[in-house]
């Protein structure tokens, strides 16, 4: 299967975590080109950059409304176009205190992360849907989580933000579709990260194994797929559609 991404210049948001990193490697892998888009890490984000073959580091700020037009204006500039834009990054929040009842939570704790993990997915993706148009080509993959399709106790907000990216892509399909453009989301389980594999506890790797119909958590290049067969001319008519990875869950 002939998946067309040879050339093609691909925008990858928090590709320095490990799922991001994952995308941007399987990308490189096809011969496209991408942008490592990071937040704080710049030298980790350079060192990927050099491994990969056509590619640069952009920043990247969910919490900076500019941020987003800025790093997208930086592949124009660098390649001329942008063909696939890959939401990657994400605005962690803390689970509430064992004891504590949703009501409890003030709003200066959950409205950031609420915020700050869907309204800088839409800006970025009205920067870049413009040229997507223009040219008659584009593909958009929104990563959510498996907590927005089976939600988990004490992350009602991330839950709720993640949920978003589902009506995004399934209200903007009617919009963009007839130009070329299709968006998709791709919604990882709980997956084995270095960040999971050496900071989880094993209590909790075991309830999720034994929770899980393939017994055992998905790799980041496994989401990494799933992301760039959506994100390519092999798919070329799936949109407003919703991949979850997680082994069955």
């Amino acid at each position: 299967m002939k998946l067309g991404l040879c050339g093609r210049t691909v925008l990858v948001t928090g590709a320095t975590g490990g799922i991001g990193e994952a995308i941007a490697r399987a990308f490189d892998e096809e011969g496209a080109r991408v942008a490592v888009a990071y937040r704080g890490n710049r030298e980790a984000a350079e060192k990927l950059a050099a491994d990969l073959g056509d590619a640069f580091a952009v920043h990247y700020d969910l919490e900076d409304p500019d941020s987003p037009a800025a790093a997208v204006a930086a592949v124009h500039e660098r390649w001329g176009s942008l063909d696939v834009l890959v939401a990657n990054a994400v605005r962690w929040g803390e689970r509430r205190t064992p004891g504590t009842g949703f009501e409890d939570v003030p709003e200066q704790d959950w409205l950031p992360v609420v915020g700050g993990n869907l309204a800088p997915v839409i800006r970025t993706v009205q920067h870049a849907v413009r040229g997507m148009r223009e040219r008659g080509w584009g593909r958009i993959a929104l990563i959510s989580s498996h907590n927005a399709l089976g939600g988990n106790k004490g992350q009602e907000f991330y839950g709720s933000a993640k949920a978003g990216l589902h009506g995004l892509a399934r209200s903007l399909m009617w919009d963009v579709g007839g130009d070329g453009v299709l968006v998709n989301v791709v919604s990882p389980g709980l997956t084995m990260t270095d960040r999971v594999r050496d900071g989880l506890p094993e209590p909790v790797k075991a309830r999720e194994l034994a929770n899980t119909p393939t017994g055992r958590l998905s790799d980041p290049s496994e989401v990494a797929r799933a992301v760039v067969f959506l994100c390519s001319e092999a798919n070329g008519n799936v949109t407003g559609a919703e991949l979850t990875v997680a082994g069955g869950r």
